[in-house]
């Protein structure tokens, strides 16, 4: 398994600063954010090939690259071209957004008319493309996400369950049931932790309740049967570590080494 850093918390950070910061909290690997205000633009995909060369130069493989493409057009077909030169083999698209006040089945027949052209790119230029699991898409399951994915070909075309996201969003599923549904697309998955808390008591007397981002080791997510199942399966995909904690860059990056430590903890005990 490759437990690969997303750079997202490194925005508005040159290249060589977030190797180098990737390289210290102890990733061997990175997923590369290709957005507006990082380190690597959409605008300038020719970026892709310097942000490797910067990563490999700190020790840190490039083992998958976000970005934000639902469409495949000529940007994006530039884009996945970039990667695959640079090396990247797996990238992670954009989200297909669920609109409520259109019908469900026109909505994922149009998605699926879209992930035709992206399989397409996907074999031109050797490369896998992956769908990952988020709220307020048609794929916010592992449910969802297959009816997608279903008759495509998994060498192109991936899963990216990410149990945190389904916790707290409209995706919800035993992860057990995620995964064997999305079996054999299963190819990466987003690490982070989640929960709900209670607020305070409205005025006709009902309780607000609140997600936020937790530590590995404090959310809802458990971790402690996720990793051993993954050794036990030998899944050999990328395990991209997510940050989204609410606080400044130095102290949530403290709180993804502890993270790191304690997910390579999991991973130990579970290989004993």
């Amino acid at each position: 398994m490759d437990i690969a850093y997303f750079t997202k918390t490194l925005e508005g950070l040159p290249l060589e600063k977030a190797a180098e910061i990737t390289a210290g909290l102890g990733f061997d690997c990175a997923d590369l954010l290709i957005r507006d205000g990082h380190a690597v633009s959409p605008d300038r995909p020719e970026g892709i090939a310097n942000a490797v060369k910067f990563f490999a130069a700190a020790g840190v493989r490039t083992s998958m690259a976000t970005i934000d493409s639902a469409r495949p057009d000529d940007a994006a077909s530039r884009l996945l071209s970039c990667c695959g030169e640079a090396g990247i083999g797996q990238i992670r698209l954009g989200f297909w957004r669920y609109d409520p006040s259109r019908r469900w089945r026109v909505q994922v027949d149009e998605a699926r008319r879209d992930l035709d052209g992206f399989e397409r790119l996907a074999d031109r230029f050797g490369i896998k493309l992956t769908i990952q699991l988020h709220g307020g898409t048609l794929h916010s399951s592992g449910a969802l996400a297959v009816q997608l994915l279903a008759g495509r070909d998994p060498i192109r075309l991936g899963a990216y369950p990410d149990p945190a996201n389904q916790i707290i969003r409209e995706g919800s599923e035993d992860w057990r049931l995620t995964l064997d549904i999305l079996d054999p697309w299963f190819c990466c998955m987003g690490v982070k932790n989640s929960g709900w808390f209670p607020g305070a008591y409205g005025s006709h007397g009902q309780r607000a309740w609140h997600s936020d981002w937790y530590g590995l080791d404090e959310g809802m997510v458990p971790w402690n049967e996720i990793v051993p199942h993954l050794v036990a399966t030998g899944f050999t995909g990328v395990l991209s570590m997510h940050s989204q904690y609410r606080v400044s860059r130095e102290q949530a990056l403290d709180k993804v080494r502890a993270d790191l430590a304690h997910f390579r903890r999991l991973v130990a005990a579970a290989k004993e």
